[in-house]
């Protein structure tokens, strides 16, 4: 796991531009989605991964913990999973250019669409009623890349909680976007994996001083947990 440093010169700043350290601490789980960045084989599996991101098997049982406390609560839980198309090379072929051409070709081979690296490792608690959603580009949320903000807008979601991987790279860029199209945004700091706690440090930062929240995964599952409590029971009659 990551060993999560925030410096409180950052979190100062965060408070004096936004009054207090978590400004979307009272989220309503009934409006959030949990969006789960990337966590596939393709990433994660030894001999199938073509860009392996060790952390990422080490945040699976915090995000089986916040799948779970969403759907108690109400919230919707969305699996986004990176597809390699054919028309990739030609519509994004800047990306694909400053790859070598070995490793674009693992990428195309792990990523294709029914390929084992396309699954979602084995030891996420994904259920049938989730949501999944394809997408073409590092952001899951930018033009051309999946209809993830029609599908989150048409359920009323007003925030999102984002995790996976790679922190940097995937879930940085879904969450700079989903904050740019107007949706409440959390990372979580121990739910995002990253190459080293370096790179991951510094991408919850650059996101936090501007662009919104990040919580731990204790603090978001009791925030769903309590808004269970305060929800009125049903007379029995």
């Amino acid at each position: 796991m990551h060993k999560v440093v925030i410096p409180q010169s950052v979190v100062d700043r965060a408070v004096a531009r936004r009054g207090r350290a978590h400004v979307y601490a009272d989220f309503d789980p009934k409006k959030t989605a949990l969006v789960v960045v990337d966590m596939q084989n393709a990433f994660m599996m030894e001999g199938v991964a073509h860009s392996p991101c060790r952390e990422a098997i080490e945040i699976v049982p915090n995000i089986n913990r916040l799948a779970s406390a969403m759907r108690e609560a109400g919230g919707a839980v969305v699996w986004i999973q990176t597809a390699f198309l054919e028309a990739s090379l030609t519509d994004w072929s800047v990306m694909h250019e400053m790859s070598t051409p070995g490793r674009v070709k693992k990428r195309s081979e792990a990523l294709a669409p029914g390929s084992i690296g396309y699954a979602l490792w084995d030891g996420l608690d994904a259920k049938p009623d989730d949501l999944y959603v394809e997408k073409l580009r590092f952001s899951a949320f930018i033009q051309g890349s999946s209809d993830l903000e029609k599908i989150l807008r048409s359920r009323g979601i007003d925030t999102v909680i984002i995790t996976g991987t790679v922190t940097s790279v995937c879930c940085e860029s879904t969450a700079r976007d989903a904050m740019m199209l107007n949706f409440k945004t959390i990372m979580v700091t121990d739910g995002n994996a990253a190459a080293t706690d370096e790179d991951h440090n510094a991408a919850l930062i650059a996101f936090y001083l501007t662009f919104g929240d990040i919580m731990p995964t204790d603090m978001l599952v009791a925030r769903c947990a309590e808004t269970m409590d305060a929800t009125p029971s049903m007379a029995v009659a």
